[in-house]
């Protein structure tokens, strides 16, 4: 059963590339980035891996950590991490999680259950559904969940459009209209009827009754 926004996030003990770590308590009062990859040495992951650790640092200045999941042994990922550094011209600093018994890609409903217990075997192919991105609020709840077909690199600027989205929403009464970018107008909700918004927004535009918007606030 896939897990659902606003849902908590599955709590998990695990190896790590950098040690061992309770996920819940990795996570702290942060923000988190879990991202999900079939095998290592594979070349789509390969590419992924090298830009999100091009962009570690500004994920790290909106306060959220990242950690990435491959469906093989940490021992895999640390070798692994030598082609990612070749190829992308940047060091994985961030730990990525080792599941070599599938208990993760399984918890976070990426897997089904009578998918056996080992990741000796299998295929990228057979592990296709483990391309998801995760967002995690400091309360460790779901904010986000999107998988990707293996063929398609994922974009992570756009992860850090979206997490800028909601970590801009959830600390006001306003929601992002589509393509919004960091500094853009923004749309008023409808939490706030028109007299409140005016106290809160003053000078807001209204577009349609069900449509008004105003200044990113600060």
């Amino acid at each position: 059963m896939s897990l659902r926004i606003n849902e908590i996030a599955p709590d998990f003990s695990a190896e790590t590339s950098h040690g061992p770590i309770h996920f819940h308590e990795w996570i702290g009062d942060n923000w988190a980035i879990l991202f999900s990859h079939p095998k290592d040495f594979t070349p789509v992951c390969t590419t992924e891996l090298g830009a999100m650790a091009a962009l570690e640092d500004q994920f790290a200045a909106r306060g959220a950590k990242v950690i990435g999941l491959s469906v093989d042994k940490v021992e895999s990922h640390k070798e692994w991490e030598k082609d990612i550094e070749e190829v992308s011209g940047h060091k994985v600093k961030y730990p990525i999680i080792g599941d070599p018994e599938l208990k993760i890609a399984k918890l976070y409903g990426m897997l089904a259950a009578e998918e056996g217990d080992s990741c000796e075997g299998r295929t990228p192919a057979d592990n296709a559904p483990v391309r998801t991105v995760f967002v995690i609020g400091p309360d460790k709840r779901i904010k986000l969940n999107l998988t990707y077909p293996m063929t398609t690199g994922r974009n992570f600027a756009e992860i850090l459009r979206v997490l800028d989205s909601i970590q801009l929403t959830s600390k006001h009464k306003v929601a992002t209209p589509a393509n919004w970018q960091k500094g853009d107008d923004v749309i008023i909700t409808a939490a706030l009827n028109n007299e409140e918004a005016e106290k809160v927004f003053p000078g807001y535009k209204t577009v349609k009754p069900y449509l008004r918007t105003t200044a990113q606030p600060k």
